[in-house]
């Protein structure tokens, strides 16, 4: 990876509204160079998706966020992989990750009641073959999402003492 991708994908990832031509004038580039360099980025996979970073707390839809740590025995010949993209493929799951520790996955799902969380666990990722055990923890507060505080700092409220 070059240090213009880096450089680009570091920006993105602050600002993925910013325009080619304020990248351009920041990094001394021009935009041609710059847009170039971003569609090529997506093409390779390297930028997957733009997204927008949202407070569930804001808006008027009800959602709730769940964790489940699943255990499994990896197949032969697909590993951990195999289970993994079989229970990425369901919308309610909106992450996937390889974990190290007592658990084999992190399953991040989003659904419109406890409910359907406990559904989606019982009747879909328990049912696969493989899957050994299962941990679900629900999601109280969001106080930080991607690196984004969701509440802004107040101001600071101390009076202000004059001689």
């Amino acid at each position: 990876m070059t240090v213009l991708e880096k450089d680009i994908l570091a920006i993105l990832s602050s600002d993925a509204r910013m325009s080619a031509k304020k990248i351009s004038a920041m990094l001394s580039v021009g935009e041609d160079e710059v847009s170039s360099c971003i569609r090529a980025m997506e093409e390779n996979g390297t930028i997957v998706k733009y997204t927008a970073i949202v407070n569930d707390e804001k808006t008027e839809d009800s959602v709730v966020s769940a964790l489940i740590e699943v255990k499994v025995t990896p197949k032969k010949k697909e590993g951990f992989d195999g289970i993994a993209k079989q229970i990425a493929s369901f919308p309610e799951v909106k992450s996937v990750y390889l974990m190290s520790g007592a658990y084999d996955l992190a399953v991040f799902i989003e659904d419109r009641s406890l409910q359907q969380v406990s559904r989606f666990v019982s009747e879909r990722i328990s049912t696969f073959d493989g899957v050994i055990s299962t941990a679900t923890h629900f999601i109280l507060k969001k106080y930080k999402i991607e690196g984004v505080l969701t509440e802004k700092e107040d101001a600071d409220l101390r009076l202000s003492v004059q001689a």
